[in-house]
């Protein structure tokens, strides 16, 4: 079950002819090394360390261009000692980074949840409650912060982890199927995508694309029980969520109407991974004694509901035609999520033609059916499109064939550049 690459009349998957498939790329263990229980750890971490080197260290090092750029925007502006603590201020450049959202897991990590739907007079209908924000994320800083780390602290530690988790396995979803070369470029340049300044914020997005990516892995590797249980804790993590599990699904569904990896694995992976977000906006929903309490409070507590689209289309227009009429304008920010909203049909269209796994098909076209179908605050687009780490595919299977000194300058720019209009843009000129 687990390690059996799927056929392609197995999945109705195919791959460009001049694209390396990379069927298993781990390194063969050294008998040597069984001999000793010691020695055995150590193969497996150098094992470990050889497949995934190259991808963290490409992703660190973007990371790490774009974040020190952030900084660096911060500390010479100098606006975060003047805004509230609450939306981007603080004492020092880094405090930015816990705020917003930040404070909202922050809050839940320390003082758990307390739903309530509670009529508000002021510009929303409903107070803001935390339990907008589902549990995954504040769960983890509160179990690290008990280690005597503070809770930003910890949401800090959480986040930077999960982000290389994700970007593994990112790394692990793309070698498989278009090759190594493919693999370290798509890690690196998820570092570097639009709205990745919450990658190393106190923001779940690490988290959730950590899941999801290691999720999608598990499905194409056809190890259904590991990917039961990722995609059950994703639904933990937000309620974006909904198109990876039901992605999981059908394609555990179509295994298990073929018998092709049995009865347990396949009905696991269906039954198991809606759980988790379903039980938890249950929870809200009796709480709140509504069962759509989650949804009510989103609508008037965030204004963030789905409308079929007509905001976004009412955002996108406004910005091009220079006008501000429409709720949450913040012109830098928003004229961004409209050249991410342009170059999106381009890069599902080209994701498309490679014809990838049914879940990551679906996991892609659900999410921007979410996000570009929600009312919600525009320039966040680019933070809401971030956990969609298929569409990286084209462009990592296209940069693959470049030189290295090209990439290289490539990947350089836009590890600086990020830092202003993934990190900066976001934190101080609109609302991420």
């Amino acid at each position: 079950m687990a390690g059996r690459p799927p056929t392609a009349a197995e999945n109705g998957i195919t791959t460009e002819d001049d694209v390396p498939v990379e069927v298993d790329d781990r390194v063969p263990a050294d008998p040597a090394d069984e001999s000793e229980p010691g020695s055995a750890a150590a193969s497996g971490f150098r094992r470990v360390l050889e497949r995934f080197g190259p991808a963290l260290a490409l992703f660190g090092a973007v990371k790490l261009a774009g974040f020190a750029a952030f900084m660096w925007l911060l500390e010479t502006n100098g606006h975060y000692l003047t805004n509230d603590p609450r939306f981007g201020g603080g004492a020092h450049p880094w405090d930015v980074l816990g705020s917003w959202d930040g404070l909202w897991y922050q809050k839940v990590a320390q003082l758990g949840y307390d739903p309530q739907l509670i009529p508000d007079q002021g510009f929303f209908s409903i107070k803001q409650n935390s339990a907008a924000f589902f549990p995954m994320y504040p769960g983890l800083i509160r179990l690290v912060s008990s280690t005597g780390l503070g809770l930003y602290g910890s949401g800090m530690l959480v986040s930077v982890v999960a982000s290389f988790v994700a970007a593994a396995g990112i790394f692990a979803v793309v070698s498989r199927l278009y090759g190594r070369r493919a693999g370290v470029i798509a890690a690196g340049l998820w570092a570097a995508f639009p709205g990745s300044g919450v990658e190393w914020a106190v923001y779940s997005e690490s988290v959730f694309v950590a899941l999801a990516a290691w999720a999608c892995y598990f499905v194409i590797d056809r190890n259904w029980l590991s990917a039961a249980v990722v995609t059950f804790m994703a639904g933990l993590a937000r309620p974006s969520s909904v198109p990876l599990i039901i992605g999981v699904a059908l394609a555990a569904a179509i295994a298990l109407w073929k018998r092709s990896d049995g009865v347990a694995g396949p009905l696991t992976a269906i039954v198991l991974p809606p759980i988790g977000c379903l039980g938890y906006l249950g929870w809200v929903g009796y709480r709140m004694g509504h069962l759509d309490g989650y949804v009510t409070l989103q609508r008037g507590g965030w204004l963030h509901f789905f409308d079929w689209g007509r905001y976004t289309l009412r955002a996108a227009t406004n910005v091009l035609r220079g006008e501000t009429n429409y709720l949450f304008t913040y012109p830098t920010e928003d004229l961004i999520a409209v050249l991410v909203l342009l170059s999106l049909p381009i890069l599902l269209v080209s994701l498309l033609s490679k014809r990838p796994p049914l879940v990551l098909t679906v996991y892609t076209v659900g999410t921007l059916v979410m996000v570009l179908g929600s009312q919600q605050m525009f320039g966040t687009l680019s933070r809401f499109v971030l956990p969609i780490f298929p569409l990286l595919i084209p462009l990592a299977v296209a940069l693959a064939r470049v030189r290295l000194r090209n990439l290289a300058t490539v990947l350089g720019v836009a590890a600086l550049s990020s830092g202003w209009f993934a990190g900066y843009v976001i934190f101080q000129l609109g609302i991420p």
